[in-house]
């Protein structure tokens, strides 16, 4: 009997749960895409069983801490990547045409997998399990050497943003748009005179912190009175190794009244979310790289889910979060950014109005919606795996409406 027939009926019988194998480079550092994921497999492992392919060792219990969920009945396989060696960060613009591909070690590993999830957007990663889903946030490379993203049997966006530009760069539609599952409920504290933003501190400065820090340090060189009493708290991930944090660090120290707080633990975070009064969010300031810009902001929701006023960057997945005027605003350059945040820090009445707007948008991107669309997808994976066995899979239609 065909061992892929032989799966399924493994499946159908009930002697065995569907597998999945989820590779993520990246989920030993603090981010957005790998809450996106973690979240994901959270809901998915009563009902499969859920492996971790990883490039380095991981802890996944830390992982869950990180993010709040748990992931205590999921797996890790280690699946080394030689050509990159000890880099704690994998880049994919390093492969060339004409080199062996060095991602073939986690094609091979995805065999062993009724479902393939490429997590994280790494293009150059061919899927040989039965079914594949590819998650990409953003196709940050062009299609080129070695690309392999519509060879999956799914692709799943997690912005609109995202399903435009997947379009227009990789000439690819999205199967699904799945918004990002956000909660992260901080205590009932008061609100007090602060300044969050929370994101991590990129090597290369794409998140924008210095930028921030000189926003804040103009704020109260031209505002003194105003600006009394007010802090700014830099919240973020960071690699063991950080020119860029040090700069950022540095830039503190100069301006004073800010705290930067790096790989924090979840518990203190939230408390910043109930603390904090006015959230900022500057990723995609002044850039023309489309994917340099914000894709989609999941602290941007954490924040607002808090009661925070968010004033954030005009442009890509920010824009299907606030609404300008009503649950937030929104800025192009730091000038415009100064002018709405002095209104929310002179006018309290405003803030509380944005603030209640802002608890209320959040609501729309809450973990019911997530976990029921993500079961809906994977009630489908689960019936195509049971049919007939094809020659090759190919692109399914999900029938699931766009949120």
């Amino acid at each position: 009997m065909d061992e892929t027939i032989r799966r399924r009926r493994e499946v159908a019988a009930g002697h065995r749960k569907m597998s999945i194998g989820i590779y993520d480079h990246a989920l030993h550092v603090i981010g957005g895409g790998q809450k996106y994921m973690a979240t994901m497999a959270a809901a998915l492992q009563d009902r499969f069983d859920i492996t971790y392919l990883v490039n380095r060792e991981v802890d996944l219990a830390r992982v869950g801490a990180w993010y709040g969920v748990d992931l205590s009945r999921c797996t890790v396989r280690l699946v080394p990547l030689p050509f990159f060696g000890k880099r704690e960060w994998i880049d994919s613009s390093r492969v060339e045409g004409t080199m062996e591909n060095p991602f073939d070690a986690v094609s091979r590993a995805s065999a062993g997998y009724d479902v393939f999830v490429n997590a994280n957007m790494l293009e150059k990663v061919r899927p040989l399990s039965p079914l594949s889903l590819f998650v990409c946030h953003f196709p940050d490379l062009p299609a080129r050497a070695h690309f392999a993203a519509h060879e999956y049997t799914l692709l799943v966006t997690s912005s609109r943003y995202a399903s435009v530009w997947i379009q227009k760069r990789w000439g690819l539609s999205s199967s699904m748009l799945l918004y990002p599952a956000v909660d992260l409920p901080a205590p009932e504290l008061d609100k007090k005179c602060i300044l969050l933003s929370v994101a991590r501190f990129e090597p290369s400065g794409s998140k924008k912190q210095l930028e921030l820090i000189e926003a804040f340090r103009a704020l109260r060189a031209a505002f003194p009175e105003d600006l009394a009493g007010w802090r700014l708290v830099l919240a973020g991930g960071s690699l063991a190794s950080n020119a860029y944090l040090q700069k950022v660090l540095a830039a503190a120290r100069q301006v004073g009244s800010v705290d930067v707080r790096a790989n924090i633990a979840l518990d203190e975070l939230r408390n910043w979310y109930g603390r904090a009064s006015i959230f900022w969010h500057a990723c995609g300031l002044g850039e023309t790289d489309p994917h340099l810009i914000e894709h989609f902001g999941m602290t941007t929701v954490e924040a607002m889910q808090n009661g925070c006023a968010p004033v954030v960057i005009d442009g890509g997945g920010q824009r299907e979060i606030v609404e300008h005027g009503a649950s937030g605003f929104r800025f192009r350059a730091l000038d415009e950014l100064c002018l709405h945040t002095l209104r929310l820090v002179r006018d309290q009445g405003l803030r509380e109005s944005i603030q209640a707007g802002a608890r209320k948008r959040a609501e729309r991107f809450g973990p019911a919606a997530f976990d029921e669309r993500v079961n809906a997808l994977f009630d489908l994976l689960r019936r195509e795996y049971l049919d007939v066995p094809r020659g090759e899979a190919g692109r399914i239609d999900t029938g699931v409406v766009d949120p």
